[in-house]
């Protein structure tokens, strides 16, 4: 197979993914409105480790956890970022408009940008920051009427996009070591493992929505669908990046926002106001541009490294792109 050959289906399944990530913010609303939003992510994990399992296993990998070292630690965190981004757009979605709430949870590639610029050092220019600085200007224009209609609920999306960010740092660096497959299952079972004492604590305090719910009826459907839709899309995504490059595929991550529209429309009749669709744009046109510019730097990169083995007297190994 070559290289056109494995874009295709990474192209493929990445739109996929955008199709089907919707359903679960779906199943999490329906399910969030009689079940305690604790409850839901617990079951996302349930669920989550249920599938997986059987899935390692026809692979070939071995559904061993670590209990200990460097493995353990990064896969415990990634998993508690992970429950608490998940708990925080369920408690989000449970009363907004699951675009305008994914709105929100966009600036996510914005806050990796400027932990990657203030907190690890690495080089960020003056317009991929203006890009971040413009990106939080157009979450301003979701969250203020949001705000208004919701109140403090209306900032659970960032606390999900901060979340993600740091799941996706740990993810990379994870990602050297373990294969996807078995750390989806490993991430369910450390989820699980996490969310227990969790409800169970809030469940002695009185909590709302840090308890466990046994669900009742239908809502065992749409609890059980917020784990299915997880574990099938973030699957898709995982072999689409096998197959396509990040940088061909992240731009169509955007592709979200329209079925996300679309399903919110069409299950609860939601549609976004104007201010919303002002802030949607403004947030797509700034991630679409600091793609670009990850584009431009990182080919720069290539060219600085292949100058510098040809003063070395090094023959360059060129992409496949060159």
């Amino acid at each position: 197979m070559n290289d056109q050959d494995r874009i295709l289906p990474g192209i493929a399944l990445m739109l996929f993914f955008c199709a089907s990530a919707p359903l679960i913010d779906v199943a999490s609303k329906l399910a969030a409105q009689e079940v305690a939003v604790g409850t839901v992510t617990l079951g996302r994990y349930l669920m989550q480790g249920l599938l997986m399992a059987p899935v390692a296993l026809l692979l070939g990998h071995s559904l061993a956890v670590p209990l200990s070292g460097r493995l353990l630690w990064l896969g415990l965190a990634r998993a508690g970022f992970s429950v608490l981004a998940t708990f925080s757009f369920v408690a989000a979605v449970r009363l907004m408009p699951i675009a305008d709430a994914l709105a929100i949870a966009f600036v996510e590639p914005f806050i990796i940008l400027l932990i990657g610029r203030f907190f690890m050092g690495e080089e960020v220019g003056p317009r991929r920051l203006g890009a971040a600085v413009v990106g939080f200007i157009g979450a301003l224009f979701v969250i203020q009427p949001s705000f208004s209609e919701f109140g403090t609920v209306a900032l659970f999306p960032l606390g999900t996009a901060l979340f993600f960010a740091l799941y996706m740092m740990i993810t990379r660096r994870l990602s050297r070591e373990v294969h996807p497959i078995p750390m989806q299952f490993q991430t369910a079972v450390y989820g699980v493992l996490i969310c227990l004492p969790f409800l169970a604590l809030g469940g002695s305090l009185g909590a709302e929505q840090v308890r466990f719910d046994l669900p009742q009826g239908i809502f065992w459907i749409w609890c059980a669908g917020v784990g299915l839709a997880s574990t099938i899309s973030h699957i898709s995504m995982s072999y689409a990046l096998k197959f396509a490059p990040s940088s061909t595929l992240a731009p169509l991550h955007y592709f979200e926002m329209i079925t996300a529209t679309l399903f919110g429309y069409l299950v609860f009749r939601d549609f976004p106001n104007l201010s919303s669709w002002i802030g949607i744009a403004i947030i797509t046109g700034s991630g679409l541009y600091l793609i670009h510019r990850e584009r431009v730097t990182a080919r720069d990169r290539k060219v600085r490294r292949a100058d510098a083995l040809s003063q070395a007297g090094q023959a360059p190994i060129l992409p496949p792109e060159a």
